[in-house]
């Protein structure tokens, strides 16, 4: 039995406990309004978000007078919900993306992107946009803009990147799920740093229009507590716009039904040394990822040491930087369009600057090159799911959540804030790379009682499975029922 929380008797029962498909059933079932749901994630931001920095935009006013309009009748009718503060936008809706030169034009977006329109017709309430690094480029919520994002598990520490502010807001019970996004990691690693689940969909899988692409490294969907959020929010939000440039193949869809079905026996490959030779793999995440495997084994399924051996070229992470950096490049001169003029040195962030300026060394060539090997790398990566391996299982980090201001750069090293994000990416990237589906799940804590989490890979397409196998391991570890230290 998954140990979600009933809804009878709520006014005696921790609102901030309930899921998005809980809260959802009790305000369709009329025992609380959507007013009262969501005047109740106000109040829990203000109560804990002077100590966590999790949301940097607040709609409160306008999400009250949403709540008591004519709300869509989606699945998710009169749930409040974050939006994260990057290319996810609501017309006529502050859009800072983490800049302090949007910031202090508080530039207003004139348009409502596709995904943003897909979480309002299934019925969210959006109250505010969270925290996230500068155009989301680093593995650390800590933009000079609007500070750092801390941990609910312990404010020493950071939430990662580029959706810190989002697990932070989760993970502390602000809302029940949030918006979030993952370029080489973004969902997973503060999934995994805040206690969360953390699904990366399948290219192609959620419409990113129209100021994103489908084919891209990055993708979006949601951190949350539960295994059924992650099915069910994409149930409502997996639908395709005509512009859409991928569009992923169906597998297992409604994804609701895959929880609790029953999986089969699995053949699961374990990958838990460090992908490259000049990175430490901290032993607690290892011993994890091990604990883990010898989880699936009791529950039936087969756990082989084997990964692709694609993944193991050293080029991958050049050819990754080329394409990051150009598009960090790219990403200044869309803002100089925002703001009708250039973007200077000034309005960002000296390792954005440098980024960027990388990238603008990159000739088109030079990254077509890198497209094209990456592409090769795909197709040499998916062979060995074809081979009959269902999944692989890693560790989601190298390493744990890092200490506020260990990732941030300095005049010295200006560059610190993206080179020090590596060890949090080294497993994740690959699949932005590839496409795949990875999802991240809070099996263990460190010793020192920090949240770490393992991955899961299937094949392109198939989230139906990593749901399948991450509502057994839910069903066996009950993570919903351990909650942060800062909750409502």
């Amino acid at each position: 039995m998954l140990g979600y929380l009933p809804i009878m008797d709520y006014k005696d029962r921790d609102l901030s406990r309930l899921d998005s498909v809980g809260l959802a059933e009790a305000i369709g079932s009329g025992q609380i309004s959507a007013v009262e749901a969501v005047q109740a994630s106000i109040n829990r931001i203000e109560a804990m978000d002077g100590d966590l920095n999790a949301v940097v935009t607040r709609r409160f006013e306008r999400a009250l007078e949403d709540a008591v309009g004519d709300i869509p009748d989606g699945p998710f009718r009169g749930v409040p919900f974050l939006l994260k503060d990057l290319w996810t936008c609501s017309a006529d809706e502050p859009m800072h993306l983490g800049n302090k030169a949007l910031k202090d034009i508080n530039y207003i977006s004139p348009i409502e992107s596709d995904l943003a329109r897909r979480y309002r017709e299934a019925g969210f309430i959006v109250i505010g946009r969270t925290n996230t690094p500068e155009f989301g480029l680093v593995g650390t919520t800590e933009p000079e803009s609007y500070g750092p994002s801390r941990n609910p598990w312990n404010t020493d520490y950071g939430t990662g990147g580029s959706s810190g502010g989002a697990a932070a807001a989760v993970a502390s019970g602000m809302v029940p799920s949030a918006n979030a996004s993952d370029g080489g990691g973004s969902i997973r690693i503060p999934a995994a740093m805040c206690g969360l689940v953390g699904l990366k969909p399948s290219r192609g899988r959620v419409p990113m229009g129209p100021l994103q692409e489908e084919w891209g490294l990055s993708i979006q969907h949601v951190v949350s507590h539960s295994i059924r959020d992650a099915a069910a929010i994409l149930d409502a939000t997996a639908l395709p716009t005509l512009g859409d440039g991928v569009v992923a193949p169906t597998y297992g869809q409604p994804y609701i039904d895959r929880i609790g079905a029953d999986p089969g026996k699995l053949r699961i490959g374990l990958w838990k040394e460090s992908p490259r030779d000049d990175l430490e793999l901290h032993d607690d995440c290892r011993q994890l990822t091990q604990e883990t495997a010898e989880l699936l084994e009791s529950l039936g399924h087969h756990v082989d040491e084997t990964h692709p051996p694609a993944l193991d070229d050293p080029g991958i992470g050049g050819r990754f930087s080329a394409i990051w950096m150009a598009g960090a490049n790219l990403t200044l001169q869309n803002v100089g369009k925002i703001l009708g003029r250039d973007v200077t040195i000034d309005d960002v962030e000296i390792g954005t600057w440098l980024m960027a300026q990388h990238g603008s060394t990159t000739t088109g060539l030079e990254v077509m090159q890198a497209q094209t090997a990456m592409g090769a790398m795909r197709r040499a990566t998916l062979q060995w799911w074809e081979q009959g391996w269902d999944l692989l299982l890693t560790p989601t980090t190298l390493q744990p959540a890092p200490r506020i201001g260990d990732l941030t750069s300095t005049a010295d090293d200006p560059m610190r804030n993206s080179m020090r994000s590596i060890p949090y990416a080294a497993y994740t990237s690959f699949f932005n790379a590839t496409g795949q589906p990875a999802i991240s799940l809070p099996t263990g804590f460190t010793a020192d009682g920090l949240p770490i989490g393992i991955q899961l890979v299937a094949a392109y397409g198939r989230e139906d499975i990593l749901l399948q196998i991450g509502a057994q391991l839910e069903a066996e570890i009950n993570w919903g029922e351990r909650r942060a230290p800062i909750h409502a």
